[in-house]
């Protein structure tokens, strides 16, 4: 018995099977194959649990289901909850069991209401950005949520969608999580909507919606109920089901925040993309145009992956801080709380396209227009680049700001080349350079650099003032923000400044019998510092209470050992990061020359 059918549509009319997510990128596994090899660069990083940890199927879900009779599916947005329903009904029915589902759908605020609630948050609709929502995901719904029951006449009842737990039901809660990068492709196939919408929109209208409303609220939501969580379940599959104890789940995330550990890297092409990662990732799709970004630690869209039986599931990196995050951020952690202050990603223009040139904002501006905590302070270290590849950075000595914007709004209006070096310099690129690039430089990648974008956690806030009259990947010119740039650009970043201020410098800092550690100072803006470990064979590093993010940037790969826990190995090019619990960490030389492995912490006592 399904109450308030009406409310939703079948699977199989909503999402086509064929057709539920649009990406040339591969699904995560249910089962990793026995003996299966790993290429040099690991695509899908898991960690194992031991066994008995995650079960796959249905079937012993329903067993658990039917032992507590009354059960909360709640979740995050773009999970199939139909085709769950349906795939847990037919399972219930061959057991006999009468069974009354009532879904969260059918209590949703009308669209037109929904829409008048997130409008404030939106920005223009030429905006790619919005300001994060001070919204709850009970704004999105009538009282009569929080008002349903059970029904007494059915062996077994199940409310089920986002916000399920809202009924205030005293049930356990089956929570089904979602990779954000699985989210987006079924977004870009319309096989979703957001929140309390009945229709898809164009994917640049979802992003914007689900990057300030759903996942804000989501989020807050998640959070709120998981010590009513029982079971953790993997959504990412459209026919099969990976899932696990929340118990479980809890030991793996501990095991985590004390040893060393990688996110799941995701991969995206752009229109300046490039051709590196093709030729030196070992296993990524070959048939894709282009590679612009790898998200290889981008932590609000990062997922991690554990392993169990041969069975994989992923939960979003949220989870690990949600639970840990005084053992990942040690002495910091007061600072930041669950936020993950640091990112790593790969810009790839080898054979592309130059960036635009761009800014990012200000502390203050980022906080009041678009509700970010931190801002988007940068730094480009230059993983391999081409002889003759330049960066952009800083302006020239005798800049003229009304006279640049003239120029750019000219170049814009009339669709004209604007002499870039009139304005902005541009300094040759060489392997291991460090570009400094705290928030309102104006800075541009050109072609032929692998950047390793060693940065702040926030990514999408990027001001473009000219992009090259290029155009993005189904044909159109990507968006231009001329005035959000000029409210932010620092224009005393010019001339000599920019040599002296913004062009790290290596000094040796510490040195042993076959090792180096070579401090590349950051800017003072800059809350994070970088430094190069360099060794033959191994280096014993302490983590001084702080986290630790880190990358093999020469070598081709190297053992991490954590005492009290299993070594571990990593490739040229993975991210991955050592918490402040471990305390200390090996290092140790897999190959024949020397390593060089690029970490990334938080400044002794930065103020935010």
């Amino acid at each position: 018995m399904i109450e308030n059918a009406e409310s939703i549509e079948s699977n199989s009319e909503k999402v086509n099977k064929d057709r539920w997510r649009h990406s040339m990128q591969p699904l995560l596994k249910q089962k990793i194959d026995a003996g299966e090899a790993a290429p040099g660069y690991v695509h899908f990083p898991y960690h194992p649990l031991g066994e008995g940890k995650i079960f796959s199927g249905w079937d012993e879900l329903v067993d658990w289901i039917i032992r507590e009779q009354t059960v909360i599916i709640d979740g995050y947005a773009g999970v199939f909850y139909e085709h769950i329903l349906e795939e847990l009904d037919m399972v219930l029915m061959t057991r006999g069991k009468s069974v009354c589902w009532q879904l969260t759908g059918a209590h949703l605020k009308p669209e037109e209401e929904v829409n008048a609630l997130v409008k404030p948050f939106l920005g223009g609709n030429e905006e790619v950005w919005g300001t994060k929502t001070t919204l709850g995901l009970a704004d999105f719904y009538r009282e009569t949520l929080g008002a349903i029951n059970p029904d007494a006449s059915a062996e077994i009842n199940i409310v089920i969608g986002p916000g399920a737990a809202l009924c205030g039901w005293k049930a356990p809660v089956v929570y089904f999580d979602l990779p954000k990068n699985e989210l987006q492709y079924r977004m870009r196939a319309a096989a979703v909507t957001n929140l309390g919408m009945g229709e898809a929109e164009a994917p640049f209208n979802m992003y914007k919606r689900f990057y300030f409303i759903d996942w804000v609220v989501l989020d807050k939501h998640r959070n709120a109920i998981m010590d009513r969580v029982a079971i953790v379940a993997d959504g990412q599959w459209h026919d099969g089901l990976n899932w696990m104890y929340k118990d479980d789940l809890l030991e793996g995330l501990k095991l985590l925040s004390h040893s060393v550990f990688r996110v799941r890297p995701w991969f995206e092409k752009g229109s300046w993309g490039g051709q590196w990662m093709k030729r030196h990732l070992p296993g990524i799709n070959l048939d894709e145009v282009n590679y612009a970004w790898s998200f290889e630690l981008i932590t609000p869209e990062n997922g991690l992956i554990f392993e169990s039986d041969g069975n994989l599931l992923e939960v979003s990196f949220d989870f690990l801080m949600l639970f840990e995050y005084k053992a990942v951020l040690g002495k910091h952690a007061t600072l930041f709380g669950p936020y993950f202050p640091i990112r790593f990603d790969f810009l790839d223009t080898f054979d592309g396209g130059n960036l635009s040139i761009q800014c990012h904002p200000s502390k203050k501006y980022i906080r009041e227009k678009f509700g970010e905590t931190i801002t988007q302070d940068e730094t480009y270290y230059i993983l391999d680049c081409e002889p003759g590849a330049v960066v952009y950075l800083g302006f020239q000595e005798d800049i003229e700001p009304k006279a640049f914007r003239d120029a750019l709004e000219f170049s814009q209006a009339n669709n004209k080349p604007l002499d870039v070096e009139r304005y902005v310099q541009r300094f040759p690129a060489h392997k291991h350079d460090l570009f400094l690039i705290p928030n309102g430089t104006v800075h541009s990648s050109g072609k032929n650099n692998m950047v390793l974008e060693i940065s702040a956690t926030p990514y999408i806030f990027t001001f473009k003032m000219y992009d090259w009259l290029s155009l993005d990947l189904n044909g159109n010119p990507r968006p231009i923000n001329i005035e959000h740039a000029f409210n932010n650009l620092r224009f005393e970043r010019k001339g000599a400044v920019v040599e002296r201020e913004h062009l790290s410098r290596p000094v040796v800092v510490e040195r042993g019998t076959d090792w180096e550690l070579v401090h590349l100072p950051t800017h003072r803006e800059h809350f994070y510092d970088v430094e190069r470990i360099e060794f033959d064979s191994e280096v014993l590093v302490d983590t001084n209470d702080a986290c630790h993010v880190l990358m093999l940037v020469e070598g081709t790969a190297i053992v991490v050992e954590v005492r009290g826990y299993a070594p571990q190995k990593f490739n040229y090019a993975e991210t991955f990061i050592v918490p402040a619990a471990a305390k200390s960490y090996k290092l140790i030389n897999l190959g024949t020359g020397r390593a060089k492995v690029i970490r990334s912490f938080v400044k002794e006592d930065y103020p935010i």
